[in-house]
């Protein structure tokens, strides 16, 4: 099996975020699931904190600055995405849901997701499922059964022991490691080739012939 590249959006506010140990310990896991499955495997972790700025800018005026591009490309080309946010008023973050704004709507189409959502309390685990499954279903992007939520006591010396944390991070990095590998590697494309961006076997030449009325 071929390398795998993993995508992991954290959307945690603080520094350092509970949101981002979720994260990493979902990215570490589904790592370590691809590499007995023999594959290499690569990491790349985008803190949308830092993108903030930059996020917004776009949503005003269209563009993105080098580090949100560099961010985008990044989950586009990415053959998994691990996407774990906080949880306020119920869902998802604000910051969370303008960067999924940001992204072409077909960004997603196919890519394995492996969801995770963090909160002060267990109650909000069913935003998972109401709230964050929906948005990428209507992306047309491929879920893994298992979302992973963790709240505050999941941290703690008084954490669940009848499906504590650790299962159900292995639960899901497997379901996310089992759906890459059964995809075929994402191909690198050339953002700067008409081919990608004018169709298969076109050129500029066919876009000014057009233009022509030839």
């Amino acid at each position: 099996m071929g390398a795998r590249r993993i995508a992991v959006i954290s959307a945690g506010l603080s520094n350092p975020s509970s949101t981002r140990m979720l994260a990493d310990r979902l990215a570490a896991e589904t790592a370590r699931r691809l590499t007995e499955l023999g594959s290499e495997v690569g990491v790349d972790v985008i803190e949308l904190r830092d993108l903030a700025h930059d996020i917004t800018n776009n949503l005003l005026t269209g563009f993105a600055p080098p580090a949100l591009d560099s961010a985008i490309n990044t989950v586009i080309s990415a053959d998994g995405l691990i996407a774990v946010t906080p949880i306020f008023s119920t869902s998802y973050s604000g910051l969370f849901k303008s960067f999924i704004d940001v992204l072409d709507p077909d960004a997603l189409a196919g890519k394995p997701v492996l969801i995770g959502a963090n909160a002060g309390t267990a109650r909000h685990s069913l935003a998972i499922d109401y709230a964050i499954r929906p948005l990428f279903t209507y992306l047309h992007a491929e879920p893994v059964p298992t979302g992973v939520f963790a709240a505050s006591s999941d941290w703690g010396a008084n954490a669940d022991e009848v499906a504590p944390l650790s299962t159900r991070v292995e639960r899901g990095a497997r379901e996310l490691a089992e759906a890459m590998a059964r995809r075929e590697p994402a191909a690198d494309k050339d953002p700067f080739h008409p081919g990608n961006y004018l169709g298969e076997g076109r050129s500029f030449g066919h876009l000014l012939g057009g233009l022509a009325g030839e």
